[in-house]
């Protein structure tokens, strides 16, 4: 209890140097490619689940949407892969940084958006000012609408960072409370064990949910701009 609460969230560090690097490329060890004519289980689990996801990603896309298949596939599973590593006792959370958040929702939000000022400069445009907008509210729609548009990334970012960083605390807390609870009553303690059972399922599941929803929101602002 005496931990620090915020000590799971500080870069790690070995002799001195970040070995954030090596965390962030770990997860692409858990998708392995095979020469095989035949895969085994885990490889076809693994691919018919990109498949799935992928096929209802790309739905709604034309064909020049379709080309960030492969970017957004590998987002999801980064991000889906990070925040799954995150839970393991002891590890670190890359997710859980608002500066590597925004460092993949800003240069994705750009890219999105530079596509459609270059094909789609009308409509792009017309976005900032709604049809039959009052002359008078003109200028202030167009502060607005520019406004919402540059908020975009950091929603995507603080949205993952708020909700894997609050899971995490959430289980420190109700961790550390068992704990204590141990030595009080063994009853309380065991019902608040169950709580942080059922709490890390609900991890389990968010950590997969917001890799989901972000990317869903980059796919959605790709959409909007081919």
């Amino acid at each position: 209890m005496n931990e620090n609460l915020f000590a799971s969230f500080i870069t790690p560090t070995m002799m001195g140097l970040p070995i954030v690097i090596l965390i962030i490329m770990f997860p692409t060890i858990l998708f392995p490619s095979t020469n095989r004519l035949i895969s085994n289980r885990l490889v076809a689990i693994q691919q018919w689940l990109i498949h799935m996801t992928s096929k209802q990603m790309m739905a709604i896309h034309n064909p020049k949407g379709q080309t960030w298949a492969l970017m957004l596939m590998s987002l999801i599973l980064f991000i889906g892969s990070t925040n799954l590593l995150g839970l393991l006792p002891h590890s670190f959370t890359p997710t859980t940084q608002l500066s590597m958040n925004l460092g993949m929702a800003i240069p994705l939000w750009a890219g999105t958006v530079i596509l459609g000022f270059r094909h789609k400069t009308k409509a792009s445009l017309a976005h900032f000012l709604p049809q039959g907008t009052p002359l008078p509210l003109i200028p202030m729609l167009v502060i607005i609408e520019t406004i919402s548009l540059f908020i975009q990334p950091m929603a995507l970012a603080v949205r993952l960072t708020a909700n894997i960083t609050a899971g995490h605390l959430l289980i420190h807390l109700i961790g550390g409370a068992t704990l204590a609870l141990l030595s009080i009553s063994t009853a309380t303690a065991f019902i608040t064990f169950i709580i942080l059972v059922l709490l890390t399922i609900l991890e389990f599941a968010v950590a997969l949910i917001q890799a989901y929803v972000f990317t869903l929101l980059v796919s959605l602002y790709l959409h909007d701009n081919t």
